[in-house]
């Protein structure tokens, strides 16, 4: 194993589970550790610091949901969450505390193989802003891509490393629609294998996070039936 390979903690109680998808991930020469509940995921997310968690939702006591809450504290660390539910609620909330992909039960492995590479060829924080100007101001919002940070009437708004590429991929060019097909692409990738909802999820909880008011937003607009725009703060 090389020093520099990627280092995955897959998290789920099932260790058959675990140990196939840990097998999986290993024969593409990743680092893998793994974890069959909440307590411990934590415990070797601050040790490891991983770059990709394959967390399960359904978890003996500390479900998914709180470990990507807690996780989301101190790691910047992708996440793909996995689902035995069908129920849409589900996908969405975990993505809403900082789940950046899902994938349903029962699942391939080379699928899910396949979307932790996919992940990892995103450059956190890289977009099309960050080249010229390092800082941005909209009113009471600032964009600063070199700290990767954003702040909101003083405030840092903290941000998963999706909503943060989000923003500052809508913000590099004030009034111009993005298709959900580009912005998927930008800021997901052009090999992202999951579905268009995934975006409005973030769209949704980016305006949450920047205070938006759904009838008459001050950042972050629809383009109904095309995408979204960014436009000035009055």
């Amino acid at each position: 194993m090389e020093a520099t390979a990627p280092t995955i903690l897959v998290v789920d109680d099932e260790e058959d589970l675990t140990e196939l998808v840990g097998r999986y991930l290993r024969r593409e020469r990743f680092n893998v550790v793994s974890a069959n509940d909440g307590t411990t995921a934590l415990e070797l997310a601050r040790r490891h610091a991983p770059d990709v968690v394959v967390l399960d939702l359904m978890l003996p006591g500390m479900d998914g949901l709180e470990v990507c809450r807690q996780l989301r504290q101190f790691s910047n660390a992708y996440v793909l969450m996995l689902t035995a539910r069908s129920d849409e609620v589900d996908k969405i909330v975990g993505l809403t505390v900082g789940a950046d992909d899902y994938m349903t039960k029962p699942f391939s492995p080379r699928e899910l193989v396949a979307r932790v590479h996919a992940l990892l060829r995103r450059s956190r924080g890289v977009t099309e802003t960050s080249t010229a100007n390092h800082l941005d101001q909209f009113g009471d919002l600032v964009i600063d891509y070199e700290a990767h940070e954003v702040t909101l009437r003083g405030q840092i708004v903290s941000l998963t490393p999706h909503e943060f590429d989000l923003l500052a991929t809508l913000a590099a060019r004030p009034g111009q629609v993005f298709t959900r097909e580009q912005l998927l692409e930008r800021v997901w990738g052009e090999d992202f294998y999951g579905d268009e909802h995934v975006l409005d999820v973030h769209v949704s909880h980016l305006r949450q996070k920047l205070g938006e008011d759904p009838a008459e937003p001050r950042f972050i607009e629809t383009a109904r039936g095309v995408g979204y725009r960014f436009r000035r703060a009055k």
